[in-house]
């Protein structure tokens, strides 16, 4: 093992220890509580009730302990367990237990559950290097031990993979190691994540990002008694990724700066690290300009200079200067925060005295207060004014108000805190600034929080409740991930369980503190407070005792003494909170004069920081001038107070979290004492408590923690279930099964998944008890056998032993007898000589040779065998290869098929690209084509507007037609009736709902109002939202289904009104029903209270409740959601129901006239109906008469007819001739009324049919009237009756003339109806053109406003980011005035747009008066509306009614929730005592099942004994007396279970009883959650495609914007890239120049000393201007030539040097006259040198190695001549003179040079820069351009929609008007229908006359016939002969006359008009 692995791995040797599994089975080892080690080991001897006595395992002795103190042990197998989670004993012992063991072995870091718990081991590891990054990097969790590594790639690998944003959350205790960790966790990534391969490559923002952390520690980080590198602040970074995983940038955002840090120190503790860096590291010239004095010399330094051991300040000083170098801050800005740190510490160096007769307070001395005007800029004598006589505005006047000294040095000392707090913030955001300079969109992030942990001292402030605040939240998260993740693996696996959300435990407590109304938390009673100016502390502490008094999480000092003022719970245990300052820290208030002077400081850095003087608490709140009036009212909209903006940072924080992947890290300080390798328990216990861990093991004892995979549990646990499973094959699931089943757990114990086997706490352990005795069992049973099976061997071998021993004794006797005998001797001596004996080895030896043969021969056969199958093998492959050579060859063809297919197709769809745009134009082509459509259509319009008129003329003349026509049609209207009166019933109810309508819309009126009242007053009025939200979304629905189907208002309202109506029923019931859970829930309070069986029915009640609870603030938090969603397009939604409005009243325009004309028309109908049942009545009365009148007549007739029988003959022939006429009229008649059915569509050709019958029928008159006068007196009485015939038929004919008038009037007045339908549709049409004319203004309306609305999110993009650049930067407040005036203009476009609306409304207005009717109709409906504005203003005062009501109902539910958090506190205590019985219960059965192995254990003694029967007969006696004894024990043990096992009953039956009734309530509410959560969904699907639309949008214009900002900063790179190569160019090309010339000056020096040598200075005087030459070439082509920059900054380096050699060389040259031949030499050789290297740089090889030839050449001379010049060493000094004139020469010449070529350059500058300015503007142009080119896109596919809108609504229009023609059809069917049915009841009532009639004359008929019988017998004795001729012509008489009545009867039809 290496050092790493050492504290990485643990030693599973150790682990796996035998010994130690026995010795835990066999002491029943336990965790005992202990004072010095917090719990330690013993092992459990006796039992006495709920005590018991326990032997400790470390010292012997022996201890008396509860129970319930006791805790349960694990077994060996889970000692030091990398994840507590999988303990099998969840309990605070064990987790102790581990992390001590696992720290003790050098294993700081654990996992429990989420959690990464570390341990401080106050030394270095070797577990930080590169090889453990690499060795971590990409492996799972689970696959490598436990660390901060691991935490960190596991974040990392989800977000690369799920894309979801990571958060890493430290938290500790000061001095656990957060800051530390937070620094390993950035030092992964940046290695990880890092676009750059290798460390020494590692990239700028890398660099950046390591170096942040120093700077920070040094301006945040102090040494306190805990820690010498305390961080003093929380911080949250956010590390930025691209898509591939780089890191692409990064963000901090800091909390609670401990500012009180800088102006004093507790004992032994340090300031801020950057007060001391500075002291000790500045030097001279820094101290100096600082104006920095002594330690001792500052009073903020309280404890002067306090050192770090092992820590130097100078060099850590250093180190900073270097980060801030890296991190890009510039020299000025650094100095200027030194200057802010200085002027910190002269701050407290001011000092005060009161003056003698007065409070006011003076300055003696104002050094201090020169040194910290100068530092900081300002001016001394404002500065002191400022001070101590401060201006305060009282009214509109401004007050000097003389300060007191301690009101004096509480201003200077509030001014230190807030100088550096701001100066701290800057810093931050200059940070943030250089690591964001990238501008690269991030596509994820990681979160590091490192953020102070619970903190509970003796007294807490203020900041004490800010951090556990922050924890709870964080705790909170916590818990809500781990239910998330528990409920996730639970579904995944397929487990039932009720789910139970943790987060909820922890939600009274942090409602306590941050509610904002009913009750308000403490926070928002601090900020009400601190409004109040005679607020104090003690006001504070009375108003929170009062409001919050009853709290559960609450407690009041139950002492007057106490010091603390109010307690609360909170997860880690209650906490004493001291309210001492708490106003004055929450408002944290300023001297605003001298505020205002640091504002306007000269110093560009201070006038930065204070830049925000308008936000800040000016001094007056607190010393009372508040009293005055009008002494704050001018800061009141400014005042944010400390509570309420870290409020909004937390809330912020904890939103980013949410929205994160969150990963716990938890660090823990060992002990005080910064010692390695030292645990103190009571202080780790501690911290787990705070630190959550504890919290999250209770939540794993909720549900099933331990979880085995379902073979690794049957390979464990067989041994337990030896014959449950049968052989062969089996699933695992299923084997499990049976196994579960043999060992009988209960149900409750454990659950199976899908792949797991999840057990509760504890069940393992018990496993594992039972395993462990198995095998025990086993393997005394195994040593028992073995042992046996031992000695019978040694028995065997014993025996074999004797025998052999009697065998050799029996041979050696037989020896010892045969050994003299002779012919033995003579034996032994033959026998070795026989062959026969060696035959036996020959055939051996023969054998083995045979088989070494065979082998050799198989072996032989077998290598062929193997060579053959290669062979094959190779065969094989050979044609493999072929193949796929072939494959390849096809492949590739078919690659460059598709290579010219894809060409092909690339043709293809260029074509279709130019088909696309010539498509295009097409389409704007058809756009114009339209327009003048639109144009004709225009003109057609009028036309038919002509025609209109024309048509209203006629549709005049037809109304006086119909006055006519009005008294036939009155029974046709009382038919009619009936369907006016549902007519009506329709329109009334139509009126009603949109009555409701304008209900609706006043009520979203009044909600808008709300809603602004709302944002303001929200903490008050959040009751109300819920029910606006309902109503919004009810009327949205309702808006939907109005869109949907118009026509189907009337039942969607009223299903909305019974809606309301359910709903308020619902409220009622469940109100009821909540009454009747609260008595139950008290009455079952009060059963708990006297019988402790229902404890568990009253807990589950409490779950449920709980989880009924969770669920509400689910939906609540949902609804919110939605609420503010909903708000956003709230005035979208208003301007769709004023287009439905304005709809609505056009239809409503349409149908009044409707209904106008359908009441005339059903008026006439009406009349028509009446005047025909007058008629029918008519009718019948005449048809009656004429019934009597003919009953007479055939009285008379028969009297009449018995006279005439004589005249009969001849009357026959006359009837026979008569009835053959009547037939044939008859069949007329019948032919008539038929052709009457069928000419309903024909009415004008029966008209000509029915007069063509009438005159036939008058003639048939006469032919009658001729026949009747012939007949004598028959021919009177027949004509009287055929007169009445012919009446009753002209009547009959008249009504069918009447009919068919009716009905040729009822096709008129169909033809009119279809001509005042077409002129409807023309109307209609018309009135659609203008509609479509108003919707083309509300089109540009809505552009307008589109445009407006683009502004205004331009604008809160702006105010968003001005926002954010307020928090980093401070800079941006005139960008947003900037803004506000656009908005303003933006405004005013609106207005005059608004105004042009307005001019073209009024025009349409001027065109709709010129009509007159449809003026008329506008005025009906203005009426109309004025009445529904009545009805509307009675529903507002019914509403506000209801919302009162609702306001007092929500009040009540409120009461009753406080109520319902009283009974689960209550039940929570409750179900304390529930598991402390359970837990005694567990006890109980461990104490049985531990009995009854003693009992077996005793009983097998007694077998023993008993078996034995020795001479112990005492001993078994005294054995049965303990046995007796131990059962009696035992019974007393089962009577005590069992009656718990009643109790447990009795409660399980309560708790399901209290199940059931949970569940119905469940039910209802899930139903009602489930209709709210529909229309909620319809909502969100709606807005999120609108949301969608608009991001789609957004986006585009973002990525133009963000790719024109990037091409603009990339030419801004370029220019400065360019000017800084332009200026570096400048200066090597000067310096070379310099170097050049001096050269050049020492070489004509030395060619005017030499005159042989003055070809050779020549010769370089040119070389020298050609480089001259180049140089200037070079440096045109210097942007080209970038490369060779550093070639030439070497060259100059080494120039630089020999110029100074050079120089040093002349100066020395007077003095040393002998040298200046060897100075000569090194002068030639440096020349050489410079030549070559200049002919290097311009990069031509031969003309360089030329030269080098002629130097060469030229020095050898030189050294020849140098010889020869010695001797004349005193012209060398007049050579000197010469060469100093000569050198000041050419400076002149160099300056010449210089200013000229930098003209060139500023010229060259100048072009650029005017180029840079041209190509912004053509980018300019082109977004400009393109632009205009969206515009117009976006123009046109209005104009198309609009088009299109319009054919939609040509379309729907047609279709309306035919639905109303098919209903007409349908109408005038039924109207047809009901005639007939009329007709055939008419002809049904005829018929049954008929019968009746021809009844009648049957009965005459026989009467005559019994008369004429009577009369032929009279006459048989007169006339015997006649009587068979008398009778036949009697019988044809008979038929004759019942012919003739028929006939009339059958000509009398009596037809009934339609």
């Amino acid at each position: 093992m290496s050092d790493a692995d050492r504290f990485l791995y643990v030693d599973r040797n150790v682990v796996n220890n035998p010994l130690a599994q026995a010795d835990w089975a066999s002491k029943k080892l336990v965790w005992v509580p202990s004072e010095r080690l917090g719990f330690e080991a013993g092992s459990v001897r006796e039992e006495h009730g709920d005590e018991c006595m326990v032997e400790l395992a470390d010292s012997g002795k022996k201890v008396r302990v509860n129970k319930d103190d006791i805790q349960k042990m694990n077994p060996p197998k889970f000692s030091k367990v990398e994840d507590m989670a999988e303990l099998t004993c969840l309990n605070e012992a064990s987790v102790l237990h581990n992390l001590k063991e696992r720290y003790y072995s050098g294993l700081i870091y654990t996992y429990s559950g989420l959690f990464c718990v570390v341990i401080n081991p106050y030394k270095n590891l070797p577990i930080y290097s590169e090889e453990i990054v690499e060795m971590y990097k990409g492996k799972k969790r689970h696959e490598m031990p436990p660390h901060i590594y691991a935490i960190t790639d596991t974040s990392y690998r989800s977000m690369m993979q799920d894309r979801e944003d990571q958060s890493i959350l430290c938290t500790g205790e000061s001095g656990a190691g957060k800051t530390e960790n937070t620094k390993k966790v950035i030092q992964y990534l940046a290695h990880v994540a890092s676009s750059h391969k290798t460390k020494k490559d590692q990239g700028e923002l890398e660099k950046q990002l390591l170096q942040a952390n120093p700077i920070l520690e040094a301006f945040g980080n102090a040494k306190t008694v805990k820690n010498d590198n305390s961080s003093r602040f929380g911080k949250f970074i956010r590390i930025n990724f691209d898509v591939n995983g780089y890191i692409v940038g990064a963000n901090i955002e800091t909390y609670l700066l401990e500012k009180s840090r800088a102006i004093r120190q507790a004992k032994e503790e340090r300031t801020f690290h950057i007060f001391y860096y500075m002291l000790t590291g500045a030097g001279d010239k820094l101290r100096h300009e600082l104006l920095l004095e002594n330690y001792n010399n500052y009073r903020f330094l309280s404890n002067g200079n306090v050192t770090i051991p092992g820590q130097q300040d100078k060099d850590l000083f250093m180190e900073t200067r270097e980060a801030m170098r890296i991190m890009g801050i510039p020299e000025d800005e650094q100095i200027g925060m030194l200057k802010v740190v200085a002027s910190v510490l002269q701050l407290g160096n001011m000092s005060f005295k009161k003056e003698r007769h007065t409070d006011q307070a003076s300055m003696p001395d104002n050094t201090a207060a020169q040194k910290v005007c100068h530092l900081m800029g300002m001016n001394v004598t404002d500065f002191t004014k400022a001070i101590l006589s401060p201006k305060i505005k009282v009214g509109r006047d401004h007050v000097q108000k003389a300060q007191t000294q301690e009101q004096a040095e509480f201003a200077v000392e509030a001014l230190a805190k807030a100088t550096y707090e701001r100066m701290f913030r800057w810093l931050v955001l200059r940070i943030n600034k250089a690591l964001d300079k990238t501008k690269r969109q991030g596509a994820s992030f990681i979160g590091i929080l490192d953020i102070a942990g619970f903190e509970i001292f003796e007294l807490n402030s203020f900041e004490q409740l800010c951090i556990n605040y922050t924890n709870e939240k964080l705790q909170q998260l916590f818990n809500h991930t781990m239910f998330i993740l528990e409920q996730e693996e639970y579904q995944r696996e397929g487990i039932e369980w009720s789910f139970i959300d943790f987060g909820l435990d922890l939600q009274p407590c942090i409602d306590l503190i941050e509610k904002p109304a009913s009750p308000p938390g403490i926070l928002a009673l601090l900020d009400e407070e601190c409004w109040f100016p005679k607020a104090t502390d003690k006001s504070f502490v009375e108003k929170v005792l009062q409001e919050q008094g009853s709290h559960p999480k609450f407690f009041k000092p139950k002492k007057l003494k106490d010091e603390a003022d109010f307690s609360v719970i909170h997860y880690a245990g209650k906490v004493d909170y001291k309210a001492d300052e708490w106003l004055m820290k929450n408002m944290d208030p300023l001297n605003d004069n001298v505020a205002s002077l640091l504002n306007q400081s000269s110093d560009k850095f201070v006038s930065e920081l204070w830049k925000d003087v308008d936000h800040i608490v000016g001094l007056d709140r607190v010393s009372g001038m508040s009293e005055m009036p009008g002494a704050f009212k001018t800061r009141k909209g400014m005042f944010r107070t400390v509570g309420q903006l870290y409020k909004e940072q937390l809330s912020k924080l904890m939103a980013t979290l949410r929205n994160t992947n969150p990963n716990f890290v938890r660090c823990i300080i060992p002990n005080h004492e910064k010692k390695a390798g030292k645990l103190d328990p009571h202080l780790v216990l501690d911290q787990l408590r705070c630190n959550g861990v504890l919290e999250g093991i209770r939540i794993c004892r909720q549900g099933f923690p331990n979880r085995i995979v379902f073979q690794e549990f049957r390979q464990r646990y067989e041994i337990l279930t030896p014959n449950a499973i049968p052989k062969g094959f089996m699933d695992g699931k299923q084997a499990c099964v049976l196994m579960i089943k043999s060992l009988e757990l209960d149900p409750n114990l454990y659950r199976l998944g899908q792949s797991k086997v999840f057990f509760r706490a504890g069940v393992l352990a018990h496993l594992e008890e039972e395993r462990d005795m198995k095998i025990t069992d086993i393997i005394i049973s195994f040593q028992a056998w073995c042992r046996g099976y031992v000695a019978r061997k040694a028995f065997a071998k014993r025996q074999q032993q004797l025998t052999a021993m009697k065998v050799i004794q029996r041979n050696c006797a037989a020896y010892l007898k045969l050994r003299n005998w002779q012919w033995w001797r003579l034996f032994t001596k033959v026998k070795p000589l026989l062959q026969v004996s060696r035959q036996e080895e020959e055939l051996h030896a023969k054998d083995e040779e045979l088989n070494k043969v065979k082998e050799k021969q198989l072996y032989a056969e077998q290598q062929i065998r193997d060579m053959e199958d290669k062979q094959n093998q190779l065969n094989a492959e050979k044609m493999a290869l072929q193949e796929q050579l072939q494959a390849e060859t096809e492949l590739c063809a078919e690659a460059e098929e598709m290579r010219a297919r894809l060409a092909a197709k690339k043709q293809e769809l260029e074509e279709i690209l130019h088909d696309l745009e010539a498509r295009v134009e097409e389409e704007e082509e058809r756009a114009s084509h339209l327009a003048s459509e639109k144009k004709k259509m225009q003109q057609n319009i009028s036309d038919l507007e002509q025609q209109l008129d024309e048509e209203e003329a006629a549709r005049q003349k037809l109304q006086l037609e119909k006055v006519t026509l009005e008294a036939k049609m009155k029974k046709i209207e009382e038919d009619v009736m009936v369907l006016d009166d549902q007519n009506n019933k329709l329109i009334k109810e139509k009126k009603l709902f949109e009555e409701r309508i304008s209900e609706f819309t006043t009520n979203l009126a009044e909600e808008e109002e709300k809603s602004k009242s709302l944002q303001k007053l929200k903490t008050k009025h959040e009751a109300m939202i819920t029910d606006l939200e309902d109503r919004l979304r009810r009327e949205e629905k309702q808006r939907q289904e109005l869109d949907k189907n118009r026509r189907k208002l009337e039942g969607d309202f009223t299903e909305i009104h019974d809606q309301i109506a359910e709903l308020q029923a619902q409220i009622a019931e469940l109100r009821a029903q909540l009454a009747k859970k609260e008595e139950e829930l008290q009455a079952a309070l009060a059963r708990i209270e006297e019988e402790a069986a229902q404890k568990n029915m009253a807990q589950k009640k409490v779950r449920e409740l709980e989880a009924q609870l969770s669920e509400l603030q689910e939906d609540l938090d949902l609804e919110r959601q939605a609420r503010t969603k909903a708000e956003k397009h709230r005035r979208d939604l208003g301007e769709e129901l004023e287009a439905l409005k304005t709809e609505l009243e056009d239809t409503l325009d349409n149908t009044t006239a409707q209904q106008e004309l359908r009441a005339k028309r059903e008026t006439e109908v009406a009349q028509l109906k009446k005047t025909l049942e007058d008629e029918t009545k008519n009718h019948e009365l005449q048809l009656a008469e004429m019934r009597q009148k003919n009953s007479q007549h055939f009285d008379e007739l028969n009297e009449q007819l018995e006279q005439a029988k004589r005249n009969k003959v001849s009357m026959e022939k006359a009837k026979q001739a008569l009835e053959s006429e009547r037939n044939e009229l008859t069949i007329e008649l019948q032919t008539l009324v038929q052709s009457k059915g069928e000419s309903e569509h024909r009415r004008k050709k029966a008209e000509g049919q029915v007069q063509e019958l009438q005159l036939k029928y008058s003639d048939s008159e006469r032919q009658r009237q001729e026949l009747a006068e012939k007949l004598a007196k028959t021919q009177v009485e027949l004509e009287s009756a055929n007169s009445s015939l012919s009446e009753l038929e002209g009547k009959s004919i008249k009504a069918a003339k009447d009919c068919s008038a009716v009905e040729s009037q009822l096709q008129d007045v169909q033809e009119v109806l279809q001509e005042e339908t077409r002129q409807k549709l023309s109307m209609g049409t018309r009135l659609r053109q203008l509609e479509d004319e108003q919707n083309s203004l509300r089109e540009q309306l809505e552009e307008e406003e589109e445009a407006k609305r683009n502004v205004e999110r331009q604008l809160q993009t702006a105010q968003a980011q001005v926002a954010e650049l307020r928090k980093k930067l401070e800079q941006d407040a005139g960008s947003l005035e900037m803004a506000e005036e656009g908005k303003k203009k933006v405004q005013r476009d609106l207005d005059t747009s608004n105004q042009r609306l307005e001019e073209k409304c009024a025009a349409y207005d001027k065109l709709d008066k010129t009509k007159n009717r449809i003026q008329q109709e506008l005025d009906d409906m203005l009426v109309d509306q004025d009445h529904l504005r009545q009805i509307v203003s009675n529903l507002e005062k019914k509403q506000k009614k209801f919302d009162q009501m609702l306001a007092e109902e929500k009040n009540i539910s409120a009461r009753y929730a406080e109520e319902r958090d009283r009974a689960e506190a209550e039940a929570r205590e409750k179900e304390t005592r529930v598991l402390a019985l359970t837990r005694d219960l567990e006890s109980l059965m461990d104490a049985k099942e531990e009995l009854d192995r003693a009992n077996k254990l005793l009983r097998a003694e007694m077998e023993d004994l008993v078996s034995s029967k020795d001479d112990v007969g005492k001993s078994v006696h005294e054995l049965e007396k303990s046995k007796r004894t131990l059962e009696q024990q035992f019974d007393e043990m089962r009577t005590q279970l069992e009656e718990l096992e009643d109790e447990l009953q009795a409660t399980e039956d309560a708790k399901l009883r209290l199940e059931v009734n949970m569940q119905a309530m469940k039910a209802q509410y899930e139903r009602d959650l489930a209709g709210r959560d529909e229309m909620g969904e319809e909502k969100k699907r709606a807005l999120i495609k609108q949301v969608r639309e608009m991001e789609m949008e957004l986006e585009d214009e973002r990525k133009q914007r963000s790719a024109a900002v990037a091409t603009r900063k990339k030419m801004e790179l370029d220019l400065k890239e360019l000017e800084g190569a332009i200026d570096m160019a400048n200066k090597n090309r000067d310096e070379a120049l310099k170097q050049l010339k001096k050269l050049q000056a020492n070489l004509k020096e030395a060619c005017r000393e030499l005159d042989e040598t003055r070809m050779s200075r020549e010769d370089i005087l040119a070389q020298s201007k050609e480089t001259e030459k180049k140089l200037k070439s070079m440096e045109a082509d210097m942007i080209q030539m970038q490369e060779e920059l550093a070639a030439a900054e070497r060259v100059k380096r080494q120039a630089q040097q020999e110029r100074d050699e050079l120089q040093d060389e002349i100066n020395n040259q007077a003095a040393k006259n002998a040298q200046a031949a060897e100075e000569r030499r090194r002068l030639e050789a440096r020349i050489a040198q410079l030549e070559e290297e200049l002919e290097e740089e311009q990069c031509n090889s031969e003309l360089i190695n030329d030269r080098m030839k002629k130097a060469v050449l030229q020095t050898d001379q030189m050294n020849v001549e140098l010889t020869a010049e010695r001797s004349t060493c005193q012209r060398v000094e007049g050579a000197r003179a010469q060469m100093e004139r000569q050198n000041k020469e050419l400076k002149l010449k160099l300056q010449e040079l210089e200013t000229t070529i930098k003209s060139k350059y500023k010229a060259s500058m100048a072009a650029m820069e005017a180029k840079i300015v041209q190509l912004e503007e053509q980018l300019d142009m082109e977004t400009r351009e393109r632009q205009a080119a969206t515009k117009l896109v976006r123009r046109t596919e209005k104009k198309l929609k609009e088009v299109i809108l319009q054919v939609d609504d040509e379309r729907r229009n047609a279709d309306q008007y035919k639905d109303q023609a098919d209903k007409c059809n349908t109408r005038m069917k039924q109207l047809k229908r009901q005639l007939e049915e009329a007709e055939e009841e008419a002809q049904r009532a005829n018929a049954n006359r008929r019968k009746l009639q021809r009844e009648l004359e049957d009965a005459t008929e026989s009467a005559d016939a019994m008369n004429r019988e009577v009369a032929s017998l009279k006459s048989k004795l007169r006339h015997g002969s006649d009587i068979r001729f008398q009778i036949r012509r009697t019988h044809t008489r008979g038929g004759g006359e019942s012919d003739e009545e028929s006939e009339p009867k059958s000509e009398n039809p009596e037809p009934k008009p339609e």
